[in-house]
C-alpha cells in the first residue's frame, strides 16, 4: 500500500498553489484558466486523489452533498425528477444521495438520521411526512430544506410544486365536457398532491352541478398493482364509472391492464387520464391522456433553491408554483349515448 496521496502532491504535480487545487475541488473556479482547471483535474486523476469531504465538513465547509428524500423510487415520476436532480447537482458542483421512505414512518425518520450522519448540506424533501416534526426539527437546527411537489402548509421552508387542484379541475372538467357524468377519481391515500387534485375534480364536478359519489372516490397507494385493485372495485359496482381520473400515472397503467384483463375498451368504453406524464404515459397502448408537470423545471428549480440556501445561509421561504398542462393523447374519448350500449349489450 502506497503513501496517501495529498492536496500538496495535487498541487505539485499541476504546478500550482495549495489553494488553486482547493478551488477546482470546491468548485469555485471564478475566474480561473480553463486550462490551469484541466490541468488540476488531470493531476488528480492520475494521483488518484479523493479529496477528504469530512475533513472539509469539520472546517465547516460543507460536504456538497445534497439529501434527497422521496416516498417511492419505483414512480417513474421520483426516478425521473431524481435524474433531473443529480444532473443540477453536479453541473454546481455538489453530489447527491437519494433515500427512498417508502411512505413508512420508521423509514422516513431513519432516512433523514442517516443523511444527517452522512452531513449533507442540504435537503430536498418530496416525501409526505405523517410526523412532520422531523422536517421542522431540521428547519429548527438551520438546515437549509426544500420541499418538492407539496405545499404543506405546517412546514415553514421553501415550496416548488405544480398547481394539483387545477390538473385535477382540468382533468375532470374534460371528462364532463366529453359527456362523462360517472366520473371515478383514483387518488393516492398520502399524498397531500393528491389531496389538491381530489379538491379540484369535486370542484369540476360542482361546476356542472353532478353530486360526488363516495363510491367513486377511491384511495389507495399509487402503484400499478393498487390501479388494477381500484379498477376492479370500481367495475363490481351496479352501476360503474365511464370515466376515471387516476391521480399519478402508474395508477392509470393499472386501470389499464385490469381494462384489457376484463375486455373492457380504452377509450370506446371507458375515459381515463392520469397525472404526471412521466415515460409510462407515452410508452402505453393506446397512450395515456395524462396531466403534465414540468418535470425537468422544478427538479432544476429545487436544486438551485437549495444551493442558493446553502451559500447564503439565509432562506427567503419561496413558493413556485408552475401549472400542470392537460396532454390529450389516445385514452379520452366522447361518453357513448345509453341507447348505444343497449344495442351493444
Amino acid at each position: 500500500m502506497g503513501m496517501k496521496v495529498t492536496i500538496y502532491d495535487v498541487a505539485k504535480k499541476a504546478g500550482v498553489s495549495i489553494a488553486t487545487v482547493s478551488k477546482v475541488i470546491n468548485n469555485n473556479t471564478g475566474n480561473m484558466r480553463e486550462s490551469t482547471k484541466q490541468r488540476v483535474k488531470k493531476a488528480m486523476e492520475e494521483l488518484n486523489y479523493h479529496p477528504n469531504i469530512m475533513a472539509s465538513a469539520l472546517m465547516g465547509k460543507g460536504t456538497k452533498t445534497l439529501g434527497l428524500l422521496v416516498p417511492d423510487i419505483s414512480n417513474p415520476f421520483f426516478s425521473e425528477i431524481a435524474k433531473v436532480i443529480e444532473d443540477r447537482a453536479h453541473e454546481k458542483g455538489y453530489s447527491v444521495i437519494m433515500c427512498s421512505t417508502d411512505e413508512n414512518e420508521e423509514k422516513e425518520k431513519k432516512n433523514v438520521e442517516l443523511l444527517q450522519s452522512k452531513l449533507v448540506d442540504g435537503f430536498i424533501v418530496g416525501s409526505t411526512y405523517r410526523d412532520k416534526s422531523i422536517v421542522q426539527n431540521l428547519t429548527k437546527a438551520g438546515v437549509p430544506v426544500v420541499m418538492l411537489t407539496q405545499d404543506d402548509p405546517v412546514i415553514d421552508v421553501s415550496k416548488v410544486f405544480v398547481d394539483d387542484f387545477k390538473g385535477g379541475y382540468e382533468a375532470t372538467i374534460h371528462h364532463l365536457q366529453n359527456g362523462h357524468h360517472k366520473i371515478a377519481i383514483i387518488s393516492e391515500q398520502r399524498a397531500l398532491a393528491s389531496v389538491k387534485r381530489t379538491e379540484g375534480y369535486l370542484q369540476a364536478l360542482k361546476t356542472y352541478g353532478i353530486q360526488p359519489r363516495q363510491e367513486y372516490m377511491v384511495r389507495t397507494r399509487g402503484t400499478i398493482a393498487n390501479g388494477i385493485k381500484a379498477f376492479g372495485n370500481l367495475f363490481q359496482l351496479p352501476e360503474p364509472p365511464t370515466a376515471i381520473f387516476a391521480c399519478n400515472d402508474q395508477l392509470a397503467i393499472g386501470v389499464m391492464l385490469g381494462a384489457k384483463e376484463k375486455g373492457i375498451k380504452i377509450p370506446e368504453q371507458l375515459s381515463l387520464i392520469g397525472f404526471d406524464d412521466t415515460i409510462l404515459a407515452r410508452a402505453t397502448y393506446p397512450r395515456l391522456t395524462t396531466v403534465a408537470q414540468p418535470i425537468a423545471e422544478m427538479g432544476k428549480t429545487v436544486v438551485d433553491l437549495l444551493i442558493e440556501e446553502i451559500r447564503l445561509g439565509c432562506s427567503k421561504k419561496e413558493r413556485i408554483l408552475y401549472n400542470p398542462e392537460l396532454i390529450i393523447r389516445e385514452t379520452t374519448d366522447k361518453a357513448s349515448k345509453p341507447d348505444h350500449i343497449a344495442k351493444t349489450e
